[in-house]
């Protein structure tokens, strides 16, 4: 026994490459009457739509991948996350008009929580109340703009504004008390969150699907409801869904700018420092804890977006959540920890979903086959695709 233990140990790579091949050639040939039958047209079809759909997981896989870079906890409410920013952006979106009341005091509320991030004692100084109190009636300005003209704009402040309270209390009252407990506690706690996230939509927008028209307007700009594809070659038609392709392009930018915002301004540069090293990161002078609240409020922001993308293609209902377990594999697939991971991932599970229903024709193709890539990978590379072996000293 301990002679294979130590050959298996010695040849561990050459083992795992061997059982990830062999697990895809025994799909490859439970499938191969199904593969006989594919048609040109409609594997360019389902590619195209795997790759669309995929850019909303990525958005979705890169607000869990921050969150665990900056506190290591695996945030299990993402998902009702981006179904309270989404009923959030189509309450400022459908109203015809906004009371200045409600939105003064979400303007007030969001000021509030991010004067105190870092301690009260910033509400002492003169300077900061006047930013704060210009802020609130900027933000008011803007969340009670009455032409229906400017009802998107409208919509972006108040659910930016909106998720950004959300994200800042979950981490000020729930997260925050938790440092220094063991991260079961804290995943457990986001457990927690997901719930009440679940019945404060409940209560006040309740369980019936929410149609978010954002995308109506796309023929009055000149671009057609879908763009369809018809060549000899190819067999057949392929029909690109106008809505899904805004979609996708719209999370690309998102992922694009927040990865620049990352790269390049100081705090994200701070970010990355703190989920590097916390410890180290302290003693140079970096304020972690508030490192830590600017990192679920942007999370809060990209669930918001992932939410209202994901509602404009579809609806807003209690589904939706699910589709955040969609983005799950996607960020083991391309590493824990890594932003280009969460790219990849999301493209390679979106491709896979669309394949695995193409294939398999029902729902459980859908949902089986992701978590089948998932297996073949993580046997292969532990870590994911893109993701760091890290080695403890001791």
């Amino acid at each position: 026994m301990a002679a294979i233990t130590q050959i298996y140990n010695d040849n561990r790579n050459i083992v795992r490459w061997f059982v990830g091949l062999a697990v895809v050639v025994l799909i490859g040939l439970l499938m191969q009457e199904r593969l006989a039958e594919l048609r040109l047209n409609r594997m360019i079809q389902t590619t195209i739509t795997g790759l669309l759909v995929g850019g909303v997981y990525a958005l979705i896989a890169l607000g869990i991948v921050i969150i665990n870079k900056a506190s290591g906890v695996f945030n299990f409410a993402h998902g009702y996350l981006m179904l309270f920013g989404g009923m959030l952006f189509y309450t400022f979106f459908s109203n015809s008009s906004v009371e200045a009341l409600p939105a003064g005091a979400l303007a007030l509320a969001t000021v509030f929580v991010v004067l105190i991030m870092n301690g009260t004692q910033a509400l002492r100084s003169p300077r900061n109340l006047l930013f704060g109190a210009i802020a609130v009636v900027v933000l008011t300005a803007l969340m009670t703009l009455q032409s229906t003209d400017f009802r998107l704009f409208r919509a972006a402040v108040g659910g930016i504004t909106g998720a950004v309270l959300v994200g800042l209390v979950i981490e000020r009252f729930t997260i925050r008390p938790l440092i220094g407990q063991p991260i079961f506690a804290s995943v457990l706690m986001t457990l927690a969150i997901a719930e009440v996230l679940r019945g404060v939509i409940n209560l006040l927008w309740g369980s019936v699907p929410i149609p978010l028209q954002v995308f109506t307007g796309l023929q009055s700009l000149g671009i057609p409801n879908s763009i369809r594809i018809q060549e000899e070659w190819i067999g057949g038609n392929v029909v690109i869904r106008s809505d899904l392709l805004v979609t996708f392009i719209l999370a690309l930018v998102t992922f694009a700018g927040f990865v620049l915002f990352f790269r390049y301004t100081n705090v994200g540069l701070a970010m990355r420092a703190s989920a590097e090293n916390q410890p180290l990161a302290q003693s140079i002078g970096l304020r972690v804890r508030l490192i830590l609240a600017v990192a679920w409020g942007i999370t809060s922001v990209l669930a918001g977006t992932a939410g209202v993308l994901q509602g404009s293609a579809n609806n807003l209902d209690l589904n939706m959540p699910f589709v955040a377990f969609n983005a799950f594999p996607a960020v083991l697939l391309g590493g824990l920890e890594s932003i280009p991971g969460a790219l990849v991932g999301g493209l390679i599970i979106g491709l896979v979903q669309d394949w695995g229903n193409y294939l398999f024709g029902n729902q459980a193709g859908t949902e089986l086959a992701p978590y089948v890539v998932l297996m073949i990978v993580l046997i292969i590379r532990p870590d994911g695709l893109f993701g760091d072996k890290r080695i403890e000293r001791i």
